[in-house]
């Protein structure tokens, strides 16, 4: 896009952002700020039978909480959403309080929607749908990546067909985000990398996007930035809650800034990716998007450049060889975070290329790639490379 007399763009960043060390016992004034007296908890098993966060976050709560829906899961499904409402309704809530990753956020973000809207998840799918506020929200991430806590989209699996469903409405984007650097230190490395570079993934399609303007492009840049830094010292000392800070702040900057500007390839791949094979959604990113940074390279080479110097990959420059240092750098930071940076390493068939190329094509992501992807044959070509 270019920024001239033409530049047109609606930039909207609703959420209240509470940060820092022990903000966790923040979510009864936020409750009480949004006139909510009646919140149900969604999390996931691990973190309610693994950990003390749920019963921190219940004693922070007091009186406010009504209960615990601890059946959210990776890649949650559109029944965990409809039970979760329907736990949340005989309960009486007021509120959510989602704590977690990704799926937790998320499936609290359907669980809204059938609260206030009724029927199933599935009566509601698609984009701005909704005609009115939902379910108030808190959302307390415990991962640093997928920026939902501040986003207006929903991933939910329908585990019948294999595949993804995007739900997306200004009216999803939850109220508050707390932000303590504290509730992510037990993730496992590959979890805690695989995030970081899902925000980054975030943060760069957000750059290269046919929707991109330039409050989100300097959220998304900062954000990399940010990234680059404090990811290797948050995998060395996990117990650095300055580094942890760092990339909580990171992924909330790329979730809004992709939520404004949107993604491309990288994630309709990934999507498919994860829908079909299980493959990690941050992992899957990351995986994929060295090559379609390439695939981009002619279209986006001035973000690319700007990224590439940014991130210390290359000293000046635009074009094809900032394009590739870029590439190149993003694939080796993988790879030095300990993750496979080859789909066949992560589990993926050769033989279902061709299927998951078909499929990338309906994601909704893909019409926002700076270089045009419609055809199942283009995508394969970057997925064989991926491969």
């Amino acid at each position: 896009m270019p920024y001239d007399d033409s530049l047109s763009f609606l930039h909207y960043a609703p959420t209240r952002v509470v940060f820092g060390v022990g903000a966790l016992a923040e979510a009864p004034l936020e409750l009480e700020r949004l006139g909510c007296a009646r919140a149900v908890i969604v999390t996931d098993r691990m973190l309610s039978e693994k950990t003390d966060l749920v019963r921190r976050l219940q004693e922070a709560l007091g009186g406010r909480c009504v209960g615990v829906y601890a059946d959210a899961q990776p890649d949650s499904g559109i029944h965990l959403v409809d039970a979760g409402a329907a736990f949340a309704r005989e309960r009486g809530a007021d509120s959510l309080v989602s704590l977690g990753g990704g799926s937790a956020i998320d499936t609290a973000k359907g669980i809204a929607i059938v609260l206030t809207e009724g029927g199933s998840l599935m009566d509601h799918h698609g984009f701005q749908n909704l005609t009115r506020r939902q379910t108030p929200h808190v959302a307390v991430p415990t991962t640093h990546g997928t920026g939902s806590e501040v986003t207006r989209y929903a991933v939910i699996k329908d585990h019948e067909e294999r595949s993804k469903l995007v739900f997306g409405d200004f009216h999803l984007i939850p109220d508050v985000a707390i932000l303590d650097p504290a509730l992510t230190v037990g993730q496992p490395p590959a979890i805690a990398a695989g995030t970081a570079l899902d925000a980054l993934t975030h943060a760069i399609e957000g750059l290269h996007s046919l929707q991109r303007n330039p409050i989100a492009d300097a959220l998304g840049l900062h954000a990399a930035r940010l990234i680059r830094r404090w990811l290797p010292r948050a995998l060395e000392a996990p117990g650095d809650l300055a580094a942890r800070g760092q990339l909580l702040v990171a992924a909330a900057m790329a979730g809004t800034a992709f939520d404004n500007a949107q993604v491309g390839l990288v994630h309709a791949i990934a999507h498919t990716v994860g829908a079909r094979h299980g493959v990690h959604h941050g992992l899957a990113n990351a995986i994929a998007l060295p090559h379609v940074i390439r695939f981009n390279a002619a279209e986006a080479a001035e973000p690319y450049g700007e990224l590439a110097r940014a991130l210390g990959f290359t000293a000046a420059g635009d074009g094809a060889e900032a394009a590739e240092a870029l590439a190149a750098g993003v694939q080796e930071l993988t790879r030095a975070c300990g993750l496979p940076v080859r789909y066949r390493d992560a589990g993926v068939p050769e033989a279902d290329l061709e299927a998951i190329a078909a499929a990338a094509i309906a994601d909704a992501a893909i019409v926002y790639n700076p270089r045009m992807a419609m055809d199942p044959a283009t995508v394969l070509e970057v997925l064989r490379a991926a491969w």
